[in-house]
C-alpha cells in the first residue's frame, strides 16, 4: 500500500488542526450532510469535498436519470455506453467505477454479480428523491469497501404536513413518454412519500451511427419508490424505505460496423429494503440505530440469430443478493465531541449462467461455449469508531479507525483524519483530509472459471491512500463562495487481468498500479434573489503507474456552468453547459479484430429547461436537450443521442 505522505499536508493539518488559531465566532450554517460523518453536520463543519444536489435542482432541470444530473458536477466524469437505458458508469476523481459506492437510503446498491462489483447507472431515475449527497475521496473509514473514490448516495423524499398527491405526463422525441405519480403527507406520529413511474423510448442506436449503424434500440423502465417512518414514542424512531425497478434494454455490440443488433435485449430488475429503528436515550445523549438491508439484482440477456448474425446465440443470467446488518451508536459527549461507534455484517451471494455460439474464426463452424459460475458467497464483518471534535464555532476535526473481516482475506484496516478551521472576520474556510480505503475482490475475480478467464481466490483487496486540501471563501455578504481543492489517490494492488501464455486463459492478478491528481474549481454566484449562477471546472491527471498512460475515459478538462432565473413568482428557465476536453479510450473491432487506443474529440453539450406555473396546481414545463446537436462520444463505438425536444404537464392535488 501506498505509505508516502506528503510533508507540506501533514505541516497543514498541524496548522489547522492547532487550537492557538480557534475562535468563537458565529457564522451562517450551510445545508445539513449527513454521508460524511454518518451524522446530521451542517456542511461548514465538513472538511472533505461534498456536494449536495436537492429536489428543487432536479425537478428545475427536469433531469429524469440520475446519471444526468451528476453530469455536471466537479470530480466526476460520466460514461454511458449509448442513450437512455444503456449502461452507465460514474468515475470519481480518476478512479474506477467499481471504486464508487453508490447508496440509496443507506441501502448498498453496488452489484455483486459483476465483474467489478460496481452499479449500473443506467435505470436508476429521479423519482422521489429529495437530495443526492456526493462525497469524493476515500471513505472506507465509515463505508467499508467500495469508498476508494467516494460516495454518492441517494436520499428519498421523507412526507411532511398534509396529504399531497401529483401526476405528470410527458413526451417528445426518439417517441418518449414519461408517466408518473406520487403522493406524501405526514404528521407527529406518521409520514409516508411513494411514487410510480413508466418511461417508454424508441431510443438511438447504441452503437455508434458513424459506422454506418441505424437501427433504434429502445428502453422501458418502471420504477416504484416507498418510504415510510413512524413515531410511536417521543424517544423512538422507525423507518421502512423500498425501490423496485423493472427495466428492458435493447442493445448493441461492441462498436465498430457490426455494432448493430436488432434482437439483443437485457431485462433488469432490482429490490432495495431498508428497515431501520432509532432510540434516543439519556435525554438525546445518546443515539442508537439498528438497521436491515437487503438487495436483490437480476439480469438476463438474451440474443438470438439475425440476418446480420446467422450463426450466433447468446443466453445468459446474473443473480445476486446482498445483506446487510448495522447497528451504529452515537454519543454526544458535551458541546465538543461526538463519538460514533458501529458495528456491520453483510453476506453477499452471486451466481451466473452463459451460453453462446458463434462461427469459428477460421472454419466458419459453428461452436459453442458454456459458463457457469456456480452460486458463490462471502461475508465481511467491519467494526469502527469516529471521533468528531468541535471547539467554538472555527475548528472541526474528525479522526476514524475502522476494520474489516473479509472471509477470503486478512482483516483490512483503514484510517482517516480531516480538519477544517474558519478564520475569523474573514470567514475564510480551510481543511485538509487524509485518509485510507481499501476493495475487496469480487465474487467474480475470486470464483470464476470460463474458457477464456479464471479467478484466483488468493487474490489481495486493492488499497490507496488519498488526501486534499482546500479553501473556501465567501463574499459579498455570502452571495458569492469561491473554493478551490486540490487532491491526490494513490492505488495499490489493483485488480487487472493477465493472460497465460501456456493455456491462452486470462487469470485475475494483483499488479496494476495508479496515481490521480488535481484540482477543483467552484464558483457560486446569487446577484439578486431570482438570479443565480454556478461554475467548476475540474483538472485530473489520472495515470498507470506500470505503463505510463493515461487512464482511459477520464479527461483532463471538464468545466460546466449552470445559470437559473425565476421570474414572475411563477416561471423559471434553467440553462446548463457541461464542456468534456479530449481523452483517451479503448477501441475493439469487431470485424477486423482490431484492438488498442484511440483519442476522443472534445465536445460540449448545451441543455435548457423552463417551466410555467398556470395555477398554484398546474404546471407545464419543457426542456431541449443537446441545444445546439453536438456529434460526440463518450465511450467509442457508441452512440450519443442529438438534440431532443420534450414538454409535459403536472398537477397537483
Amino acid at each position: 500500500m501506498p505509505q508516502k505522505i506528503p510533508a507540506i499536508l501533514l505541516l497543514g493539518i498541524a496548522a489547522i488542526a492547532s487550537p492557538l488559531f480557534a475562535a468563537e465566532e458565529s457564522y451562517l450554517l450551510n445545508p445539513i450532510i449527513v454521508t460524511a460523518t454518518r451524522t446530521a453536520t451542517p456542511s461548514l463543519e465538513i472538511a472533505a469535498s461534498c456536494t449536495v444536489i436537492t429536489a428543487e435542482e432536479i425537478e428545475a432541470r427536469q433531469h429524469k436519470t440520475v446519471l444526468d444530473v451528476l453530469r455536471g458536477m466537479p470530480g466526476l466524469d460520466i460514461t454511458r455506453a449509448g442513450s437512455m437505458g444503456q449502461q452507465g458508469s460514474v468515475l470519481i476523481r480518476g478512479g474506477n467505477s467499481e471504486h464508487t459506492l453508490v447508496l440509496i437510503d443507506g441501502v448498498e446498491a453496488n452489484d455483486p454479480s459483476t465483474p467489478g462489483r460496481s452499479f449500473d447507472f443506467a435505470h436508476l431515475t429521479t423519482d422521489n428523491i429529495e437530495r443526492i449527497e456526493i462525497l469524493r475521496g476515500p471513505q472506507s473509514v465509515l463505508y467499508g469497501s467500495d469508498a476508494m473514490a467516494g460516495v454518492i448516495h441517494i436520499i428519498t423524499r421523507q412526507g411532511r404536513g398534509k396529504p399531497t398527491f401529483w401526476g405528470s405526463v410527458e413526451g417528445g422525441s426518439f417517441r418518449t413518454f414519461r408517466e408518473a405519480l406520487g403522493g406524501s403527507g405526514g404528521n407527529e406520529k406518521l409520514n409516508y412519500s411513494l411514487s410510480l413511474s413508466r418511461i417508454d423510448s424508441d431510443g438511438i442506436s447504441a452503437a455508434g451511427s458513424a459506422d454506418g449503424n441505424k437501427e433504434r434500440d429502445g428502453y422501458r423502465n418502471t420504477t416504484l419508490s416507498l418510504k415510510l417512518g413512524a413515531i410511536p414514542t417521543k424517544n423512538t424512531v422507525l423507518d421502512l424505505t423500498a425501490r423496485y425497478m423493472d427495466s428492458k434494454t435493447e442493445i448493441d455490440n461492441f462498436g465498430g460496423p457490426l455494432g448493430d443488433d436488432p434482437n439483443n435485449e437485457l431485462q433488469w430488475q432490482t429490490f432495495h429494503l431498508r428497515g431501520q429503528g432509532t432510540l434516543r436515550l439519556l435525554e438525546d445523549l445518546w443515539e442508537s440505530k439498528i438497521a436491515f438491508n437487503f438487495t436483490d439484482n437480476q439480469r438476463d440477456n438474451d440474443n438470438g440469430p439475425d440476418a446480420e448474425h446467422p450463426v450466433s446465440l447468446l443466453r445468459s443470467s446474473f443473480d445476486s443478493r446482498l445483506y446487510k446488518g448495522e447497528w451504529q451508536n452515537d454519543l454526544h459527549l458535551g458541546e465538543r465531541h461526538t463519538l460514533t461507534l458501529g458495528a456491520e455484517y453483510q453476506q453477499e451471494s452471486a451466481k451466473s449462467r452463459y451460453y453462446e455460439e458463434y462461427a469459428d474464426y477460421f472454419t466458419g463452424l459453428p461452436v459453442s461455449s458454456t459458463s457457469d459460475f456456480r452460486k458463490k458467497t462471502a461475508y465481511t464483518m467491519g467494526v469502527f469508531l469516529q471521533e468528531q471534535f468541535r471547539y467554538g464555532e472555527s475548528f472541526f476535526a474528525t479522526a476514524g479507525i475502522r476494520l474489516d473481516d473479509h472471509e477470503s482475506f486478512d482483516s483490512q484496516a483503514t484510517w482517516r483524519i480531516t480538519s477544517a478551521y474558519i478564520l475569523p472576520r474573514l470567514q475564510t474556510k480551510l481543511s485538509a483530509t487524509l485518509g485510507t480505503a481499501f476493495k475487496a475482490p469480487s465474487l467474480y475475480q475470486l470464483h470464476v472459471v470460463t474458457d477464456y478467464v479464471l479467478g484466483n481466490e488468493n487474490l489481495d483487496p486493492e488499497e490507496s491512500l488519498g488526501w486534499e486540501v482546500g479553501i473556501e471563501q465567501p463574499l459579498l455578504d455570502r452571495r458569492l463562495t469561491l473554493s478551490a481543492t486540490y487532491f491526490r489517490n494513490d492505488f495499490d494492488n489493483l485488480i487487472t487481468t493477465e493472460m497465460d501464455a501456456a493455456t491462452w486463459q486470462y487469470r485475475y492478478v494483483n499488479v496494476d498500479k495508479a496515481r490521480t491528481r488535481g484540482f477543483e474549481l467552484e464558483a457560486l454566484f446569487q446577484p439578486l434573489p431570482e438570479l443565480g449562477f454556478s461554475a467548476a471546472y475540474t483538472q485530473t491527471d489520472a495515470e498507470n503507474r506500470d505503463t505510463g498512460e493515461d487512464l482511459p475515459r477520464r479527461p483532463r478538462h471538464k468545466f460546466s456552468i449552470n445559470c437559473h432565473y425565476r421570474f414572475l413568482d411563477h416561471a423559471g428557465a434553467d440553462l446548463t453547459l457541461v464542456y468534456v476536453g479530449k481523452r483517451d479510450d479503448l477501441f475493439y473491432n469487431e470485424a477486423t479484430y482490431q484492438s488498442g487506443r484511440v483519442e476522443l474529440d472534445d465536445y460540449t453539450l448545451v441543455n435548457l429547461a423552463a417551466h410555467w406555473d398556470v395555477t398554484p396546481k398546474v404546471r407545464l414545463f419543457g426542456r431541449i436537450d443537446n441545444l445546439f446537436d453536438e456529434d460526440y462520444e463518450e465511450i467509442w463505438g457508441y452512440g450519443t443521442p442529438g438534440i431532443g425536444a420534450f414538454a409535459g404537464i403536472r398537477l397537483r392535488l
